[in-house]
């Protein structure tokens, strides 16, 4: 599936939609992004996984971790199609058994990419990052599907990380532009975002 499709059909299964909403990050915003719905439609999924995977096929990693929880569905695909070992990373401590936040087989000095659905302040990477560092991995680069071009991107290069993003928010809404899905209303909106 090629860029272009995926986005429409982010939009089709509703992983897109516009309208007036509050992200998490307190912000408000004419577009909300809900990847989520990807679990539920196997060929975006695989399509998600692949735009990201075309980004990073060039790095150097061991392992994979996907940011918890929107992200974990899409590096399993990635681990899964391309055979490379995946961790996972705790969103609360255990409290019993192990009391592990890095779950899998890994070893201290291997170099771990995360995977990420998309990105705003990217503090759920730095997060992720901080905690697999903690436990000996080495974190270079971090992948994600969209870059809402809210900071993210910079925060992330200050921090050392190379980033890679298979679109930005303005390459999403320019192709829904050009589209013959959205609404008169719809259309109105993503001029007035591409325009701010």
């Amino acid at each position: 599936m090629k860029n272009e499709e995926l986005i429409v059909a982010l939009y089709q299964i509703g992983s897109l939609k516009l309208g007036e909403f509050t992200l998490k990050s307190g912000k408000s915003s004419k577009i909300y992004i809900d990847l989520r719905q990807i679990i539920s439609h196997p060929n975006v999924l695989r399509a998600v996984a692949d735009a990201i995977w075309q980004n990073i096929r060039h790095c150097q990693f061991d392992l994979i971790c996907g940011v918890p929880y929107t992200a974990l569905p899409i590096a399993t695909c990635i681990s899964l199609t391309h055979n490379i070992p995946m961790i996972m990373r705790r969103k609360e401590k255990k409290e019993y058994g192990t009391k592990q936040q890095i779950e899998g087989a890994f070893q201290s000095g291997q170099t771990c990419l995360i995977i990420e659905d998309l990105i705003t302040t990217g503090s759920s990477i730095i997060e992720t990052a901080d905690e697999l560092k903690a436990v000996g991995l080495q974190i270079t680069d971090a992948a994600m599907l969209i870059d809402r071009e809210q900071g993210g991107h910079e925060n992330l290069q200050q921090k050392g990380y190379q980033v890679h993003s298979a679109f930005t928010l303005r390459n999403m809404l320019e192709t829904l532009a050009k589209s013959k899905m959205i609404t008169e209303q719809e259309h109105v909106i993503i001029h007035s975002i591409i325009e701010s």
